[in-house]
């Protein structure tokens, strides 16, 4: 099956729009605060004003974005088994547990935040519900909304009327990452593993949904540029960006009420406006070269996932450059756009070489041996 270009620049632009949330942990040594309004100075402080700026755009809706084309991703392959007339989840349980251990060393490795366990996870989950057909696969996306939203309910209510919450960090674990080795670093994940995945269990349910969203997005054809596909783009802008936006305003009310739902629930709409607005752009502006840059940087996602984690670790981090909690935001800001446009730049020098990113390639290797 030949690529579609604009799942792959779908998938470049939501894997570097990850590190927009993630700089921001980086910068502050692992202290979550900084990408909440727990702990929101003022809006006298410029440094507050921006990285809630860089927020609204870049958190939760990329992260949303990426797991979507991880649906979108899954449908391809299930296809490519029918077509070559090769059972299901015969092969693709290997993925998974490629998918799994190059999570977990992430995880162990280079950082606490890693999404990838939880993707193995859902990723098992879902080849299951393929399986099964239709009528199960929108039973499941029942379910896992009611869970999702349940856990949500109880969360924030518990918020509304319990004591005030901060995300703020101990010290103790900032002057890990601050002054740490990096094996210090390796031994606090692995003696707090339960602590750091919580969020990675937690987000299962609406991995479930967005995985399910991105295969049905996938089976309507919304990713080419027939009459079909534009007016499913066209939804996508209209009721993704109208809903989306007003709704993730709430991102800018300080005291960290709103963190959660905007995250977790209001984040995945915009998503949805972010890619039916990117696939108007593309066919508008069709000639741009950039769109061959960000096709490629796609087609090489989670080499650069990793790596932009591992650039960031060593900028950061005390094992590294150690520039972790003195830097303020228009700097946090200029260090993302470098790391950006330098992921970029790499990943199509790698592929005028290489037909596929260093971490791919390993990955491709192994699955083909195991078919011999």
């Amino acid at each position: 099956m030949k690529r579609i270009a604009l799942i792959d620049i779908l998938r470049g632009i939501a894997i570097l729009g990850t590190l927009g949330t993630n700089i921001w942990i980086f910068a502050h040594l692992g202290d979550l605060k900084y990408i909440t309004t727990t702990d929101f100075t003022s809006w006298s402080s410029i440094n507050d004003i921006l990285r809630l700026l860089v927020l609204f755009v870049f958190n939760g809706k990329l992260l949303g974005m990426l797991t979507i084309m991880f649906g979108v991703g899954m449908e391809i392959k299930y296809q490519q088994s029918i077509r070559h007339n090769k059972p299901w989840i015969g092969m693709y349980k290997w993925v998974i547990v490629f998918l799994m251990v190059e999570g977990l060393l992430h995880y162990l490795l280079v950082m606490e935040y890693d999404v990838l366990m939880s993707y193995a996870v859902t990723a098992g989950i879902i080849a299951v519900i393929l399986k099964r057909g239709e009528r199960v696969m929108k039973r499941a996306l029942w379910v896992a909304g009611a869970i999702h939203l349940g856990l949500l309910a109880l969360i924030f209510t518990s918020m509304l009327f319990g004591p005030a919450f901060s995300m703020a960090s101990s010290p103790q674990l900032l002057a890990i990452y601050a002054e740490g080795t990096w094996l210090d670093q390796v031994q606090n994940r692995l003696m707090n593993f339960m602590f750091f995945r919580a969020e990675a269990i937690f987000i299962i349910p609406l991995n479930i949904i967005l995985f399910i969203v991105g295969i049905k997005l996938m089976r309507s054809g919304v990713f080419s540029f027939t009459e079909h596909g534009i007016a499913i783009q066209r939804k996508l802008l209209i009721w993704g960006l109208g809903l989306g936006l007003p709704l993730n305003m709430l991102t800018f009310v300080p005291g960290g009420l709103f963190d959660l739902p905007v995250r977790y629930l209001f984040a995945p709409v915009l998503a949805l406006g972010y890619i039916g607005l990117i696939a108007y752009i593309v066919r508008k502006c069709s000639t741009w070269g950039m769109w061959k840059w960000l096709e490629k940087t796609g087609r090489m996602s989670l080499s650069c996932y990793i790596l932009q984690n591992i650039t960031a670790s060593a900028i950061f981090y005390g094992w590294g450059l150690g520039l972790g909690g003195s830097l303020n935001s228009v700097e946090i800001i200029g260090i993302f756009c470098m790391i950006v446009v330098g992921q970029i730049i790499l990943s199509n020098m790698w592929l005028t070489k290489f037909p596929y990113g260093p971490v791919e390639w390993l990955r491709k290797g192994m699955l083909q041996r195991l078919e011999r």
